[in-house]
C-alpha cells in the first residue's frame, strides 16, 4: 500500500546518490540528509568505521589500517559492498530508530549502462529497500527546479555533478536528446592540482583543491579574488603556501569548462528543431555543484547565444525532484530502466 507508514513516517524514500554527495528525502518530509559520499573502512576487516562528513574529514589523513574511499566513481558504483554499507547507513541516519523496508527512488545519470543500473538496484536492495526505482537525474533536476516536465515544451538541463555532467533536453516527461560526460566537478579539482603543480612546483591535496575551487574558482570574469593555499613543495618536500587568484583558477579550469560547453552545443545541434526553438525561449537550466562555479552561466550563454541560468537551489534540485516523484512511484517501472538500450533505439 503506497501510503503505508510506520509511526506516521512514509515508507517512500528518495536518494540522490552522487559521486561526491548523497541527499536523502522522504515523501512529504523534504530533504532529511545531505552528506559527502565518503566511507572510512578498516583495511584488515573491511568494517565500515565512518560515513559521510566524519569520513570526509579522514581523506588524506588516515593511518595505515584505515582508508577513506568514495564508493562511486564517475556516477557509477565502484565498490559494491562499501556502497551498500553507505546507503544503509544514510537511510538509518535519515530515519533514526525506525526499522522499515522503504520503496526507494534513486537518481542515476542519463548515460548509465545496464550493468551500472543493476549495481545500483542491487546495492539498494542489499541496503534494505523493499522495492527500487530509478529516475534520470536531468528529469529530476528539472522537476526540482520548478519545471513541469510533463508538458510538450522542450527544456534544456545541464546538471554538473561531482563525477558526471548530464546535458539533456526534456519534453513530455522524458529525455529527448542527451549527453553524459565524465567531465565534472572532480575534473575541475584535478585540473587545479595539475596547474599548481606545473606552475608552482607545489602538490595540493584533493581537499585543498576542492576548497579553493569553492572559494575563488571561476570559468569567466575578472578573477580578482585571492586565496592562500598550502601544499607540499616538490623541490624541498616541505610545506609551503602560495596565493592563488581567481584568474589562475580560470586558466586551470578552461579545458574542462570548454568540454562541457562543447557538449551543450552538440546536444543543441542534435535536438529536433521544434524543441530547440523552445529551449531558445526557456533558456538553459544549470544544476549541480559545478554550476556554482563563477561565470559558468555566462560562459554557456556566450557559447550558445541562449540565456543560461542557475537553479534556485542547484545542489538540492535532483533530490527535490525525486521527492516530488515519490507520490507517483506506482506508475513507474520498478528496477532497471535499460536506458542504454533506449539510447540505441532513439539513435
Amino acid at each position: 500500500m503506497d501510503k503505508q507508514s510506520q509511526g506516521g513516517f512514509s515508507r517512500d524514500i528518495a536518494m540522490d546518490l552522487g559521486t561526491t554527495s548523497v541527499l536523502v528525502a522522504a515523501r512529504g518530509k523534504g530533504i532529511l540528509l545531505q552528506e559527502p559520499a565518503v566511507v572510512a573502512v578498516d583495511r584488515r576487516t573491511g568494517q565500515v568505521i565512518q560515513v559521510g562528513e566524519a569520513a570526509r574529514q579522514m581523506l588524506g589523513r588516515t593511518p595505515g589500517e584505515l582508508v577513506a574511499v568514495r564508493p562511486l566513481r564517475e556516477g557509477i558504483i565502484d565498490h559494491c559492498t562499501v556502497a551498500e554499507a553507505m546507503v544503509r547507513a544514510f537511510l538509518h541516519k535519515a530515519v533514526p530508530g525506525r526499522l522499515f523496508k522503504p520503496r526507494l527512488l534513486v537518481g542515476v545519470p542519463s548515460g548509465i549502462s545496464e550493468v551500472a543500473e543493476r549495481a545500483v538496484v542491487e546495492a539498494a536492495v542489499q541496503a534494505g529497500a523493499r522495492r527500487v526505482y530509478l529516475m534520470e537525474e536531468p528529469l529530476a533536476a528539472a522537476l526540482g527546479a520548478g519545471i513541469d516536465i510533463a508538458q510538450p515544451e522542450g527544456h534544456m538541463v545541464v546538471d554538473i555533478g561531482g563525477g558526471t555532467t548530464d546535458v539533456a533536453v526534456t519534453a513530455l516527461g522524458g529525455v529527448v536528446t542527451a549527453a553524459c560526460l565524465t567531465t565534472a566537478g572532480d575534473q575541475f579539482d584535478q585540473a587545479l592540482i595539475q596547474y599548481v603543480r606545473q606552475k608552482y612546483d607545489l602538490l595540493l591535496g584533493s581537499r585543498s583543491a576542492e576548497e579553493a575551487k569553492c572559494a575563488i574558482g571561476q570559468v569567466c570574469g575578472p578573477g580578482e579574488e585571492t586565496l592562500a593555499v598550502k601544499g607540499r613543495c616538490l623541490n624541498t618536500g616541505l610545506p609551503r603556501e602560495i596565493t592563488l587568484t581567481g584568474a589562475e583558477t580560470q586558466e586551470a579550469f578552461a579545458p574542462v569548462a570548454e568540454t562541457i560547453a562543447a557538449a551543450v552545443q552538440s546536444v543543441l545541434e542534435r535536438t529536433p528543431p521544434e524543441l530547440a526553438a523552445d529551449v531558445a525561449v526557456s533558456g538553459i537550466l544549470l544544476t549541480g555543484g559545478g554550476s556554482l562555479l563563477r561565470g559558468m552561466d555566462e560562459l554557456l550563454t556566450a557559447r550558445t547565444g541562449i540565456t543560461a541560468r542557475r537553479a534556485e537551489d542547484p545542489l538540492q534540485a535532483v533530490a527535490l525532484g525525486l521527492e516530488l516523484t515519490l507520490p507517483h512511484l506506482s506508475r513507474r517501472q520498478e528496477g532497471v530502466l535499460n536506458l542504454a538500450q533506449r539510447r540505441q533505439l532513439t539513435g
